[in-house]
């Protein structure tokens, strides 16, 4: 060989600096991250499972058994090709339970710890050949280039930089779920690196040494035709095996696994991988065949180079011999840098912490972390030390498919897992050790033992003594493997953890949790929980890790949350320590409180896995998720109120119209108990739940809308066998209806009061006419003036009364007065004058100051005697709310066109259900007997006769107590020169 020592580790040295450089580059932000996480990287990383088998065990099966070699590439596309019914399933259930391995997988769905545990040391046993061959491979070529100048310490010194590169760049953070940009980026680069150089060793077997495709035409019809008689056609079984073992391991194999769904970007990304990924390994597989046939013609030596070398001879150029060994050291070192990430984490979770679980650690981070980079580094040498004492003896073939076999022995179980809601834990362990067990006394024992293979054929299938023999142990095992899976599942119970994994495992299934309030009553709770077993500091970053994946906070107390809370503090710890610790510690740690109470399905949290699962359901599922969207759609839209609880009183539905009439979205309530809901709708649903009538009728509730009036029906759900009970409270807004009974009614009282309004009017009348008429009669009858001033007062008071009957009059018609109204221009401040003398007549409550602070000069249009009437009764009001010693004030102030009156005093003020109803008849804030509610309905309907608008406000701005009544009359053309004066001898 042309090449060198020296020059060997130059180009390898050369290649890792390449590797850590891309490394450096990503984490640093030089390259962009849309290029890094573009699907074509995804895809390219993908490559990672042409591994040094394709690159030299496919050369050396090429040269044993001609195109068989294209089943390695076959089985892979068949899988990614299925990637809808096979792979995205899978990926869904990885990304939601944080499940990073094969045994993660197992060890959820079957819900053991040892199912976990089990297939960690089957993944190890199957997989250790195929380390073996990715380090022999580096080692042989090593070996033919540097004449044979130790390969194994070289094989070893590449060993120890594609560890330290797998921990400083793999193994930065303890989370095994987290997809690593770095990883994926250098990969990608490596399946660049090693397809360039077999499509470079290609063009140059076509091109250099057969000068094109035509050349090699005749070449093989010629004397190529020698060099295929040592070839053995796989016959059409060991060809359907051979897809069967490279489809099962494109999934099943530890670093295929990691890198499709640990590592995967998104659902497209894995569907785009279906047809990108093919044409990837077509392009890996084109210059199989070309190589060989190249080193055919070139005269090289299988003996001398061995035949999975054969690239080596196609020229001795020392750059022909570098592109060979170029692509099998990045083919290699992919594998191994993987692998070891796959088989760390794996080894870590199912027993590591299986034998020492994690509880109590001081500093748990740190302790995972460094557990993890030591056995990524224990992975690769143990591999190297397989290498040394067994792979060196066998060929790559030999320990591909050995690795291959025992690895398709979990394709049962998966395939169950997947489509099979009645396997169980006992079916699947008893099927894996038969399986295994076959497959180590056939395969296994052979490598390690280099004794003829132990192949037990069953009886009647005979036929099959004479072949090969990783084809009988294939078969053999595989159908022994599933035979008894099935039988044992069939005859032994499944366990209920076990069929709500199934639930939640199967591909049309959707996983109904139980419904069950947690012991912990908030996020804040949990922590405190946790903290017994990860310490404080570590327990409270993942809660609130979670509760941020939720949007919950601290104080969340929903038992729906709380339950979806603690879902996902399980999911991320899955992917921390593996799926089986982590139902552990949240079984121990956040359990539920159970207090006797039956557990029914969470409808809720159906409802959204249903909705986020809609574009997937098809056929008969879609149709009748379209009726329960339908129903759904009506209950949400009806224009009533409805909401149902559970018999556990947890809120299971809030509709729209019920969200609008309380001011409460739905999303924030649904899932809390009845007790927790914010007032008044504990007590009001409370009420209805628990009263032994099932409707209340126009309950008054104060609403931020104000005073409602609510009619609650009620009807009970009955339990089925699912366990489904609650009740369903429709809620009618009855306010307006309430509104216009009182109007109604009110009507019936004013009709009423018109006719006794008649009455009296009628018979006032005639008493006043009398009186009047002998006030009239002192004038002739006596000079005295006093007595004649008294009888001038009585004829202005009779005046008045009469006046008043003839509103009366006009009240009992509907409002109207008889006559129209006299207007002039009135001065404000002696109409108030006026209204003062009369109250301070009345010589009650002398003991309240009256101050008219009116503007002397202001005049509006109005009537003087009812103009004076208005403020006699506001006065009176006034003076009756005053206390001892109080002040009434009045004022007025031009606004614009209209007279602003104020009349304030400071009483205690006006309750606000009196206040909106003031000016309302038979509306009073005094005793019974002491008003009787007319004064202000009257004063009210004055005031619009003269064009103005009143309103009342109480209490006072800035304070507790006081009341003003703001008055706006039209001001008078003859403003500041009043023509009409009130009537007053004072």
């Amino acid at each position: 060989m042309s090449g060198s020592f020296v020059g060997i580790c130059l180009l390898g040295i050369g290649y890792m600096a390449l590797l850590f450089l891309c490394a450096l580059a990503v984490e640093r932000g030089w390259i962009s991250t849309r290029i890094v996480r573009h699907p074509i990287i995804y895809t390219l990383a993908l490559g990672v499972y042409a591994s040094a088998w394709a690159t030299y065990g496919s050369l050396e099966f090429a040269s044993q058994s001609g195109y068989g070699y294209l089943a390695y590439y076959l089985g892979i596309a068949g899988a990614f090709l299925l990637a809808p019914v096979l792979l995205l399933p899978i990926q869904r259930m990885t990304r939601t339970y944080q499940l990073s391995s094969l045994a993660d997988l197992f060890a959820f769905r079957y819900r053991s710890r040892w199912v976990g545990a089990l297939i960690t040391v089957v993944s190890l046993l199957a997989v250790w050949p195929l380390l073996s061959l990715q380090i022999q491979t580096l080692g042989e070529a090593i070996g033919r280039l540097s004449d044979n100048r130790y390969p194994a310490l070289l094989a070893l010194a590449f060993c120890a930089m594609i560890a330290l590169f797998a921990i400083i760049f793999g193994a930065s953070h303890t989370r095994l779920h987290a997809r690593h940009d770095t990883v994926i980026a250098t990969i990608a680069l490596e399946s660049l690196i090693k397809l360039a150089a077999m499509l470079m060793l290609g063009a140059i077997a076509l091109f250099g040494i057969f000068d094109g495709p035509m050349e090699l035409q005749s070449w093989l019809e010629s004397d190529g035709l020698s060099h295929q008689t040592g070839v053995t056609a796989l016959d059409a079984g060991q060809w359907r095996t051979l897809l069967l073992l490279f489809f099962a391991a494109a999934f099943l194999m530890p670093h295929m696994f990691h890198i499709t769904f640990a590592e995967t970007l998104s659902r497209r990304a894995l569907l785009n991988a279906g047809w990108s990924l093919p044409l990837y390994l077509l392009l890996m597989a084109l210059p199989i065949p070309l190589i060989l046939w190249g080193a055919q013609r070139a005269g090289a030596n299988p003996e001398a180079l061995g035949s999975a070398y054969l690239g080596f001879g196609l020229n001795s150029s020392v750059w022909v011999e570098a592109l060979v060994f170029l692509a099998g050291l990045a083919a290699a070192s992919g594998t191994l840098i993987i692998l070891s990430l796959a088989l760390s984490g794996m080894i870590l979770n199912h027993l590591v912490l299986i034998a020492h679980p994690p509880s109590h650690q001081p500093d748990l981070d740190r302790w995972l972390l460094w557990l993890r980079r030591g056995l990524i580094a224990t992975v690769i040498f143990g591999g190297w030390l397989f290498y040394r004492t067994i792979g060196i003896h066998h060929d790559l073939t030999s320990l591909g498919l050995t690795s291959f076999v025992g690895m398709a022995q979990c394709l049962p179980g998966i395939l169950a897992l997947l489509y099979w809601p009645g396997a169980n834990r006992k079916g699947m362990v008893t099927g894996l050790i038969t399986g295994v067990t076959i497959w180590l006394v056939g395969l296994g024992w052979p490598l390690v033992s280099h004794h003829s293979p132990i192949v037990i054929i069953p009886p009647g299938l005979e036929m099959l003594a004479t072949e090969p023999t990783w084809y009988i142990v294939a078969l053999t095992s595989l159908a022994a493997n599933m035979l008894t899976f099935i039988l044992v599942s069939l005859i032994t119970p499944t366990s209920e953890g076990e069929r709500a994994a199934a639930e939640a495992c199967s591909v049309d299934a959707v996983i109904r949790p139980k419904r069950l309030p947690l012991l912990a009553t908030n996020g804040e709770e949990c922590k405190q929980f946790l903290a017994q077993a990860l310490g404080r500091e570590f327990a409270d970053r993942e809660v609130d890790r979670a509760m941020a994946d939720l949007n919950l906070s601290d104080h969340e107390n929903r038992p729906y949350a709380l339950r979806r809370l603690r879902d996902r503090i399980q999911a991320n710890l899955s992917g921390l320590m593996g799926p089986s610790v982590a139902q552990d510690i949240v079984d121990r740690y956040l359990p539920y409180r159970r207090d006797g109470q039956t557990a029914t399905d969470d409808i809720h949290f159906v409802e959204n896995r249903l909705e986020a699962y809609r574009s997937r359901l098809t056929g008969l599922a879609r149709e009748l998720d379209e009726l329960r969207r339908y129903h759904r759609r009506t209950l949400d839209q009806l224009p009533i109120g409805v909401c149902a609880f559970g018999d556990d009183g947890e809120l299971l539905m809030w509709n729209d119209a019920l969200g609008k009439l309380s001011g409460i979205e739905g999303h924030r309530v649904v899932g809390a108990h009845r007790n927790s809901l914010p007032p008044p709708w504990c007590e009001l649903l409370g009420s209805v739940l628990t009263d032994e009538h099932e409707r209340l009728y126009k309950q008054p509730v104060d609403l931020p809308s104000g005073r409602r009036y609510l009619t609650l029906h009620r009807a009970s759900l009955q339990g089925n066998d699912t366990g489904r009970g609650g009740s369903v409270i429709l809620l009618e807004d009855h306010s307006e209806l309430k509104w216009l009974e009182d109007e109604l009614v009110h009507a019936a009282r004013l009709a009423s009061i018109g006719q006794l309004a008649a009455g009296v009017a009628h018979e006032i009348g005639n008493p006043i006419t009398g009186i009047s008429s002998l006030a009239q009669n002192l004038r002739y009858d006596t000079d005295d003036p006093a007595i004649l001033e008294t009888a001038e007062h009585i004829q202005q008071l009779t005046d008045r009364v009469s006046r008043i009957v003839d509103s009366l009059v006009g009240f009992s018609h509907g409002g109207r007065h008889k006559h129209a109204l006299e207007v002039a221009p009135v001065t404000v401040h002696l109409v108030i004058d006026e209204a003062m003398h009369l109250i301070h007549l009345a010589r009650s409550r002398q003991d309240v100051e009256y101050r008219n602070d009116c503007d002397a000069d202001l005049c509006i249009e109005g009537n003087v005697q009812q103009l004076v009437q208005v403020f006699v009764n506001l006065l009176s009001n006034a003076r009756d709310a005053s206390p001892i010693g109080g002040c009434v004030m009045i004022d007025a102030q031009r606004d614009v066109h209209e007279a602003h009156i104020t009349v304030t005093d400071d009483g205690p003020g006006i309750d606000t259900s009196v206040r909106d109803h003031l000016f309302e008849p038979f509306t009073t804030t005094k005793a019974a007997g002491e008003g009787t509610g007319l004064g202000l309905s009257l004063v009210y309907s004055i005031i619009a006769e003269h064009q103005g608008h009143i309103q009342a406000e109480s209490p006072l701005p800035g304070q507790a107590h006081g009341t003003c009544i703001h008055m706006w009359l039209p001001l008078s053309e003859k403003d500041g020169d009043a023509t009409h004066e009130p009537d007053s001898d004072r």
